[in-house]
């Protein structure tokens, strides 16, 4: 079968018009955070969620609900506490005295973009209680059963220094996250125009809705689209595979891993190094696509063993050396 590169590529030199606009309109309020901004389009493009962590006040709740306002969907925050209850997240069945009845009451799961707030507050049962919704994109309340809208992406924070009265994520939940996102501090450069912008009591956080969840659909399919040679999907499966068996490519950190990345991560690779074409107005991919988002897509899937505790070696430092390891086409 002949792909057609050269119309795939004009089709999304058309297309990174519009995603151009986006960006430049979250950057009216947000500034810096480029890969942030960049990885947020990605999850529109993949469908998928994201599990943003970093210390307070870098822009994590402004930029998901900007991120809302240009793309016209509808948004909900979910403040996480210890006190909550799955019913708080899904909704639940209220019973009417008069009639004998009970009906639903959807909760705020039923928006497109969840922004899911210190998601490690809440206990195990309320965190569980999102796993339908992130991976069936269904919710069940007694005995029914509701779809929900499209685009559904969940958008998680959570605060790595504040360690009391926090629930670690279970390893499952963790794994439906497609990028786990590490937020950092801004340049001086950046912090002076933060300063400047910022620093009054009445800020401008408006924005203009540059793109339709209809414009998202499409997208998403012009993304699937992207062509990938043949060589890159080995070189990703390489990638996956030097995670669960390191000595196979002469790495010598395989009493460091406990545990490799799922088929999972092999197939959010695949989508993120396509929508990181996209975003950058091509319509192929390169080995660059892959190496670009492959820490954030396998950061929280690899799992490393005490040994590597002990050492203060990261998962992080794991892909690092599979990814200057591995074989590059």
């Amino acid at each position: 079968m002949t792909v057609d590169v050269k119309g795939i590529n004009d089709r999304v030199e058309r297309e990174g018009a519009l995603l151009e606009k986006v960006r430049a309109e979250a950057h009216k309020v947000i500034v810096g955070q480029e890969a942030l901004i960049d990885r947020l389009l990605m999850a529109l493009l993949c469908n998928a969620h994201v599990l943003l962590e970093g210390v307070p006040g870098l822009a994590k709740t402004l930029s998901v609900t900007i991120l809302s306002k240009m793309t016209q969907t509808s948004f909900k925050r979910i403040q996480f506490t210890p006190d909550m209850l799955p019913a708080d997240v899904v909704g639940t069945q209220i019973y009417n005295p008069k009639t004998g009845e009970f009906s639903v009451k959807k909760g705020p799961v039923f928006s497109n973009i969840i922004l899911a707030d210190e998601i490690n507050r809440a206990p195990a049962k309320v965190q569980s209680a999102l796993l339908e919704a992130m991976q069936e994109r269904q919710v069940t309340i007694g005995d029914e059963t509701f779809m929900l809208d499209d685009p559904f992406i969940v958008l998680a924070t959570q605060n790595p220094i504040e360690q009391e009265g926090t629930y670690p994520l279970p390893e499952a939940q963790v794994d439906r996250f497609m990028l786990k996102l590490k937020i950092t501090y801004p340049n001086k450069t950046q912090e002076l125009e933060i300063l400047n912008k910022m620093s009054k009591t009445k800020v401008n956080l408006d924005v203009d809705a540059v793109i339709t969840p209809e414009d998202i659909i499409r997208l998403r399919e012009l993304s699937d689209e992207v062509f990938m040679d043949d060589k890159i999907k080995d070189y990703i499966v390489d990638i996956i595979d030097a995670t669960r068996s390191p000595e196979k490519y002469g790495l010598d950190i395989g009493p460091m891993i406990r545990y490799g990345a799922s088929p999972r991560a092999t197939i959010f690779l695949t989508m993120a190094a396509r929508a990181n074409a996209l975003i950058e107005g091509r319509g192929y991919v390169t080995p660059q696509d892959v190496k670009s988002v492959a820490m954030d897509i396998l950061r929280h899937r690899v799992v490393v063993t005490y040994e590597a505790e002990a050492e203060e070696q990261t998962s992080e430092d794991m892909v690092i050396k599979i990814l200057e390891t591995v074989k590059v086409p």
